[in-house]
């Protein structure tokens, strides 16, 4: 069984979206870069509109991020 989490997309670089767990600047991960056009499409948003948004996602078993969704 996966694990959800929150997170939040802050910034895009280039066709990518920097994104970071939903939590305390103190207990934060290093910001992580996931391609934006398959962010917003999960979300059914615009690349654009991603930056601030919040999000939960699938933790894999890689410990990546996917099944995106707004939360």
């Amino acid at each position: 069984m996966s694990e959800r989490v929150n997170a939040r997309v802050l910034l895009l670089f280039g066709d990518e979206a920097e994104v970071v767990a939903d939590a305390a600047p103190e207990d934060r991960a290093e910001p992580e870069r996931y391609p934006a056009e398959e962010i917003a499409a999960a979300v059914g948003l615009e690349v654009k509109d991603l930056p601030g948004r919040r999000l939960s996602a699938d933790v894999g078993g890689d410990g990546r991020l996917s099944g995106w969704q707004l939360a």
